[in-house]
């Protein structure tokens, strides 16, 4: 069974830092490229983050460039993403996914962990 287990979600006021990590079981996980989208209440699913299976390209969205960074250790099964200069526009539940190719659109991931939430205070 494919799982992604997520953790590292919390309270931060802006300006502060947070890295969130995610987990992967039951896949081979150095095939997979690894993505993080996030999700506002009222809002659609927003690509955040990309990094290929072995971590040698990644892929951001521009209101993060800069700030967040994508990394993962193939090791471990983890993807992480480290998240500096937070902003309350941050403020959203952040998805880890798991998918065969490398790609900015949700609908090409196959696995999902369970979400995280991320509250950035102003």
């Amino acid at each position: 069974q494919v799982q992604l287990v997520q953790s590292g979600g919390g309270l931060v006021q802006a300006g502060g830092s947070l890295r969130l990590s995610c987990a992967a079981s039951g896949l081979t996980f150095s095939r997979y490229a690894m993505a993080w989208f996030r999700q506002a209440p009222g809002k659609e699913r927003e690509f955040v983050a990309v990094i290929t299976g072995p971590g040698a390209g990644t892929t951001y969205a521009a209101s993060v460039k800069g700030r967040f960074t994508i990394s993962r250790d193939n090791a471990k099964n983890r993807v992480y993403l480290q998240m500096n200069s937070l902003k309350p526009e941050d403020t959203a539940v952040y998805y880890c996914a798991a998918g065969s190719t490398y790609s900015i659109l949700g609908r090409d991931y196959v696995y999902w962990g369970q979400g995280t939430q991320v509250t950035v205070s102003s």
